[in-house]
């Protein structure tokens, strides 16, 4: 059924013979369907501008303005433990009630499951927090094409123009672990980054960077990996360090779950942390206090982050546009037992120590 916004508006028909399209193709690209072609997509969005077509969310009707929903990209990990906690505060303070999934997984075609998409418009949701979140450009043309407000959390990719998102201060993040090194006497320093193209990764690199340029230390292109934020990818790229001609002495690994599968290897090659090498972290989950030694880490704080998002949506929710689209709260550094003096450190501490007074017989 061809559905618009208004009586007197143009039918699905009119949008798609003005685009030089069939119905069910035209249909697809208001539905946020992924099996359509660049170029058709565009021709089709342009008549749907130009025409001035807006299709009326299916749960206009029924919508509950006490309802949101909270989509993850899982739910197995103590990071979204994180994120729910800090949701599920604020929305308790708004009088809002939760809906959380996990459904951004992905196809064997390798794009995002539409189910989420589905279940939206099914709820009626007055409007949606995305965590970790890797939306398509006809996705967030769906939601702007349904007027529904959403707001990104730590966001993949950095979001088109307009859309607003709460992330950590990356960089700042990955200055202070840096600085922390080298003000332990650390000048072979390492990172271990998750993905290349996330946008959080990059910006803890170039912290990292920017650390070593401050203090006159040329980074080396072989002490720079990525792997995937996962501990066995991690625990890979920290053999590969280990197996250098010149190691590094320390590393800031760019996730607490990555800087586990550091750990693991460096006991497989009888190093001790942090005697031997020392190892800093990002995110400061519960597991970088259990681990042993506990774990120095750089804190983004994951539940303040997402009660912030929960904040802007509600105004989003009322019509109130935020002043600025990107919210960056602070990162600090928390020392704890996993970093120790560098080779320079330890060398000037042997320089300054006394003889041994051994009596001899």
């Amino acid at each position: 059924m061809v559905r618009t916004g208004s009586v007197a508006g143009p039918t699905l028909a009119v949008v798609a013979r003005e685009a030089g399209v069939s119905v069910p193709t035209a249909s697809k690209v208001v539905n946020g369907r992924e099996d359509v072609a660049p170029e058709t997509r565009r021709r089709v969005t342009e008549a749907l501008d130009r025409l001035g077509y807006v299709r009326r969310p299916r749960f206009e009707a029924s919508k509950a303005p006490g309802l949101v929903d909270l989509v993850v990209h899982s739910l197995e990990s103590s990071w979204s433990g994180a994120v729910l906690h800090g949701v599920e505060g604020a929305a308790h303070d708004a009088g809002l009630e939760v809906v959380v999934s996990a459904g951004l997984t992905r196809t064997r075609g390798g794009r995002p499951e539409r189910g989420w998409l589905d279940k939206l418009t099914t709820r009626g949701s007055s409007g949606v927090l995305f965590n970790l979140a890797e939306l398509t450009p006809s996705q967030y043309a769906w939601l702007d094409q349904h007027r529904i407000p959403f707001v990104m959390i730590d966001p993949v990719h950095e979001p088109p123009p307009g859309v607003v998102s709460v992330g950590a201060a990356n960089w700042q993040g990955g200055l202070l672990a840096t600085e922390h090194l080298l003000s332990l006497g650390h000048e072979r320093i390492a990172v271990i980054g998750g993905y290349r193209r996330k946008i959080c990764s990059s910006d803890r690199i170039a912290g990292y960077r920017s650390a070593l340029a401050s203090a006159g230390i040329r980074h080396r292109p072989e002490y720079i990996r990525y792997g995937s934020f996962d501990e066995t990818v991690a625990h890979s790229r920290m053999l590969e360090l280990l197996d250098l001609p010149e190691p590094p002495t320390a590393a800031f690994v760019c996730s607490d779950k990555m800087a586990l599968g550091a750990y693991q290897a460096l006991a497989e090659r009888k190093l001790n942390v942090p005697d031997d090498f020392s190892v800093v972290g990002f995110d400061d989950l519960p597991e970088s206090r259990w681990a042993t030694p506990a774990l120095t880490t750089v804190r983004q704080p994951l539940s303040e982050m997402a009660a912030t998002a929960l904040r802007l949506l509600v105004r989003l929710m009322a019509g109130d546009q935020p002043e600025g689209t990107r919210t960056e709260l602070s990162t600090r550094l928390v020392e704890r037992s996993s970093t120790g003096p560098g080779p320079v450190a330890q060398e000037a501490a042997a320089q300054v120590m006394p003889p041994s007074r051994c009596a001899r017989k």
